[in-house]
């Protein structure tokens, strides 16, 4: 005899814009954190090392923020290192396993994350997997965490050479981005993580990408208004897919919102991640217009406007680590494809793209054109030169 079950979930995807949310005028904690019983839960909070060269107080101002909510008990906190090498093997996670099974936070207490994309995937797969699930409240404080990464509902760790090998998907209690962590980070972080709002804006929204070509002069010299909406549009157009998409934990053979990142992920690896996320994205969305454009799919008049949104913005079309080769010759970034294919599961499905806002699957992709397109990528990055 067999029993079918349907199972329906629904989860509340809480997104928050505010400036200095520990400060001593915000009340945004506050309100997303007190709960209608009057139960007092547990935080303990997780700070990116790096942050204490801009913010060297920010675990005590977090700690007076904290000690203000009646509904919250501090739990204490630790500092972690992030970037990519936190996700290349386990220790981070195991870290932070270790540190909230110690502070005694329980599926009704609150583990902050405070950090970059990278940082944010490993301290949440570690939230995701302790009780099966504890509540998460990211602080994305890059570009690029603010507009992509931080508003999704994955974490993971690389594993087994490949990229996010593990994780889970969990959806974070809330994610609140904070413009007071964004203006301070580098000129080059900020402006490398717009590549993420290009790449949302060319599979979801035509008219954003038209004002990010208008608004470039602003962009590129980091307006605050600029920026700031350009991360917001980013991160609604993210959330919104994920929300309303149909397929919110991937579990079907398309993801849209990976436009250009089975190349981007491989030149990561081949790199052993000397390249970062946001740069081999960029190499990566070029790559798949230029290929779009020789199938036909993209006017060259498009292809090129997208090219030159890149380069205007400082971000690379070409990587040297192209010229990685296999022992049989072959491009060693080709093996992305099959291990993109892998991770999802069924055959493989890439998004390439008929016009700005518009894209179209495909379900191979054909290296001898490829190489043609790598081949042009390489001559127009040594005409830039």
């Amino acid at each position: 005899m067999r029993y079918d079950f349907d199972i329906p979930l629904t989860f509340q995807h809480r997104v928050v814009f505010e400036r200095d949310v520990f400060g001593d005028e915000s009340e945004v904690l506050a309100e997303l954190l007190t709960e209608p019983s009057g139960r007092i839960s547990r935080v303990f909070v997780f700070v990116e090392e790096g942050l204490k060269e801009a913010f060297f107080d920010l675990s005590k101002k977090v700690a007076a923020k904290l000690a203000r909510i009646p509904s919250l008990e501090d739990r204490g906190g630790m500092q972690l290192p992030g970037g990519e090498p936190c996700k290349v093997d386990d220790r981070v996670y195991q870290k932070a396993c270790d540190a909230i099974a110690a502070a005694g936070i329980d599926r009704h207490s609150y583990v902050f994350v405070i950090g970059g994309g990278a940082f944010l995937d490993a301290i949440g797969f570690a939230a995701a997997t302790v009780h099966r699930g504890v509540r998460l409240v990211r602080f994305p404080t890059t570009t690029l965490s603010q507009d992509d990464s931080g508003v999704g509902v994955k974490s993971g760790i690389n594993k087994y050479g490949k990229k996010n090998f593990m994780g889970a998907f969990a959806v974070p209690y809330a994610v609140v981005n904070d413009f007071a962590f964004l203006h301070t980070q580098s000129e080059e972080v900020r402006l490398d993580g717009l590549v993420e709002a290009v790449k949302v804006a060319l599979v979801k929204d035509g008219s954003f990408f038209n004002w990010i070509e208008d608004h470039l002069p602003e962009l590129v010299a980091l307006e605050k208004p600029a920026l700031e909406e350009a991360v917001e549009r980013s991160a609604v157009l993210h959330a919104t897919h994920i929300a309303e998409g149909g397929d919110p934990f991937e579990s079907g053979s398309s993801r849209p919102l990976d436009f250009g990142h089975w190349a981007a992920h491989k030149l990561e690896q081949i790199s052993d991640f000397q390249l970062s996320h946001a740069r081999a994205v960029s190499v990566g969305l070029a790559l798949d217009c230029l290929y779009s454009v020789k199938k036909q799919l993209l006017s060259p008049e498009d292809g090129e406007r997208i090219l030159q949104t890149l380069e205007r913005m400082g971000l690379p079309v070409w990587s040297d680590f192209f010229d990685a080769r296999q022992a049989d010759g072959r491009r060693e970034v080709f093996a992305g494809l099959e291990e993109f294919r892998e991770h999802l599961g069924g055959q493989l499905t890439i998004l390439l793209l008929r016009q700005p806002g518009e894209g179209i699957e495909v379900h191979e992709m054909d290296e001898g054109v490829l190489e043609d397109c790598i081949a042009e990528l390489r001559e127009r990055a040594c005409a830039l030169v």
